[in-house]
């Protein structure tokens, strides 16, 4: 026997990436499960094991039916305006150059970059007892701190990222042609933008929306400091599974916690189906 036959046997290049593919593979299905998956199927358990008398007491509270109703009330104010302006920004940044264009940039992100708490804390600052604003809406008998307007105000500083950051990506790769035909051609600023940069940017914006309403449904920091988490009155749903598990009311905590969790489920899952089907309609 040679001594080329005793050496070790050499993988292929092709097994080879297929077997670091598959680590890969692996580790990140391993990754999701363990942080993502394990603790819902956790929270799904503990709420299907609390039995049907606590769901229908749960779901019943005037208190909890308030929470729900707020956190809706938030999301849909927060959605509404992140998007529109997440819009405006995101075409600001991709299509105009400027002075202090990467200063702006940078502000967008701030919100990823500061502490929940922190911002309640600014919004003290601004609209608290002795803040800057404080005054202004005091003499015109307007309520915001530990009020619905200074909630809305911290969710959506903390959510104003996510549409610009989808739709940016989104209208540099798309470039200008478009847009420009359809100016050549005679088209208003308002109707190339509904026509043209509205469809095309359609998916970015609908991911957008989708974690803005996610991380509204969410939110628990900034709103638990400028809320004064009232119950029945500034009270989320977030602020309702705290207070619950303050009094070990652990099983109406879980319930609450398993329908908000399926709310941003459900609507990020849609998105996906829609655009998946979208891709298969054209594909044909």
């Amino acid at each position: 026997m040679s001594a080329g036959d005793l050496r070790t046997p050499v993988l292929s290049s092709p097994v080879r990436r297929r077997l670091v593919h598959g680590g890969l593979i692996a580790v990140a299905v391993v990754y999701v499960g363990a942080l993502v998956l394990a603790p819902l199927i956790g929270i799904a358990l503990a709420a299907i094991n609390a039995g049907w008398d606590a769901w229908k007491a749960t779901l019943t509270d005037p208190d909890a039916l308030h929470a729900y109703y707020l956190t809706g009330v938030i999301t849909l104010i927060t959605v509404s305006v992140t998007g529109v302006f997440g819009v405006i920004v995101a075409l600001v940044l991709a299509r105009d150059r400027f002075a202090g264009r990467g200063l702006v940039s940078a502000i967008v992100d701030l919100p990823f970059a500061v502490s929940p708490i922190v911002v309640g804390l600014m919004a003290v600052l601004l609209f608290g007892r002795g803040g800057w604003f404080e005054p202004w809406f005091a003499a015109h008998g307007i309520q915001v701190l530990f009020a619905v307007p200074s909630m809305v105000l911290v969710t959506i500083f903390i959510c104003i990222p996510f549409v610009i950051r989808e739709v940016a990506p989104v209208l540099q790769e798309l470039g200008t042609q478009e847009e420009e035909a359809s100016k050549t051609l005679g088209g208003s600023a308002w109707t190339t933008f509904r026509r043209i940069t509205l469809p095309n940017i359609r998916w970015g914006l609908l991911y957008g929306i989708a974690l803005s309403a996610a991380r509204s449904i969410g939110e628990v920091g900034a709103v638990l400091v400028v809320s004064g988490s009232i119950t029945g009155k500034t009270e989320t749903s977030p602020l309702y599974i705290l207070r619950q598990f303050d009094q070990s009311h652990d099983s109406a905590a879980y319930i609450v916690a398993l329908t908000l969790a399926v709310a941003s489920i459900v609507l990020l899952s849609a998105i996906e189906i829609l655009k998946a089907r979208n891709e298969r309609k054209r594909s044909t």
